[in-house]
């Protein structure tokens, strides 16, 4: 990964620490607020395979940069950072994101480090963001005309601040033309891993992820994602439409006796559901249904079949491919990955104590 670049850095003067043949120059770019954890994660994984990889193999060479002389982090936690300098990878982490936040006043309070990125970009560095470091990808202009990502809770926003980007939300990480985003937090460590394997090779990241108990098998953020938590679209009419929809979920869908219940035609019910939500009642009613499906399946022992039933399906096959094409996971697979159990830590084979 910029190569031509790291060549370059290695004929410049420079620190001593620099000049490792061979490795992979990372500068975190740390700013007021960012995560703590983000600026430290990926740092930390990469010191895990340069370990794993052994002395004589390529390493890398990692520095908390940033255009200020002092910066305090999430948590009020003081980083010690450097100036600016040439590098081959610069990774933006993220920040604290609320409904309330003033998205706006907090981006023009970083143009120094919107400036930065922007400049790195321009000479060729490959650019990395991490979760919601990607609004400030955007406002540096590097997300026009790229597909991207960031955590699916945010994601709407994100395509709606930059309308020129292809935002892809089901995606964990996305790279289009030297320009890298991540999905949500942990996403950072599936980034690393996939910089470790393209640096140090498969076998080092599929050794680092067991080491640092991190899966490398993700694919899509997808089974993460919890409606509730996102905004509700819709106006009056179709927030009682959705209601309805919501209440009645095991029922066989019938678009007339629905626009019967509301007293509209099916064509006035479709327009008015599509032109508040932007979606029909049926894919509303299939998105429910999956959420349903998905606490039944973490939750209790029924049967796939027995849980296709209790969401409105006869047939397990078609609720089985509508639940992948959802989620990413048939319904097995999911309740594999999150099933929710109790864990116990045991010592020495003992049962644990209920009295602690």
């Amino acid at each position: 990964m910029a190569r031509a670049a790291r060549e370059a850095a290695r004929q410049a003067d420079g620190p001593a620490e620099d000049t490792e043949p061979g490795a992979l120059r990372v500068g975190v770019l740390a700013y007021p607020g960012c995560f703590a954890s983000e600026v430290f994660g990926v740092p930390d994984l990469l010191t895990m395979a340069a370990h794993v990889a052994g002395p004589d193999a390529p390493g890398y060479r990692v520095t908390i940069v940033s255009p200020r002389r002092r910066v305090t982090a999430s948590g009020g936690t003081h980083l010690d950072v450097r100036p600016l300098r040439e590098v081959d990878v610069l990774v933006v982490p993220g920040f604290e994101l609320l409904p309330d936040t003033d998205l706006d006043a907090r981006l023009a309070r970083l143009r120094a480090e919107t400036e930065a990125i922007r400049a790195h970009a321009a000479a060729g560095t490959a650019v990395v963001s991490l979760c919601v470091g990607a609004f400030l990808l955007g406002e540096a202009g590097l997300l026009d005309g790229r597909r991207a990502t960031t955590s699916w809770l945010h994601a709407a926003a994100l395509a709606g601040r930059c309308p020129d980007a292809d935002v892809r939300s089901e995606h964990l990480v996305v790279t289009d033309t030297g320009v890298t985003t991540t999905a949500a937090f942990s996403a950072m460590y599936d980034f690393a891993l996939d910089l470790i394997r393209r640096h140090s090779g498969d076998r080092v990241a599929r050794a680092t992820a067991r080491v640092a108990l991190v899966d490398d098998a993700r694919t899509s953020q997808t089974p993460y994602v919890d409606p509730r938590l996102l905004p509700r679209p819709g106006g009056a009419f179709s927030q009682r439409v959705m209601r309805h929809l919501d209440q009645n979920l095991a029922d066989r869908y019938d678009l007339v006796a629905l626009a019967h219940a509301f007293q509209v035609s099916t064509r006035t019910l479709l327009r008015r559901f599509a032109d508040e939500t932007g979606h029909s009642p049926l894919a509303h009613l299939q998105a429910s249904r999956v959420r349903r499906a998905r606490h039944l399946l973490e939750t209790t022992d029924r049967t796939v079949a027995a849980v296709a039933l209790a969401v409105g399906y006869q047939d397990p096959g078609t609720f089985a491919t509508l639940f992948a094409r959802h989620t990413g996971h048939r319904p097995s697979a999911y309740r594999t990955a999150f099933r929710r159990t109790r864990r116990a830590v045991v010592t020495d084979g003992d049962e644990p104590d209920p009295r602690g």
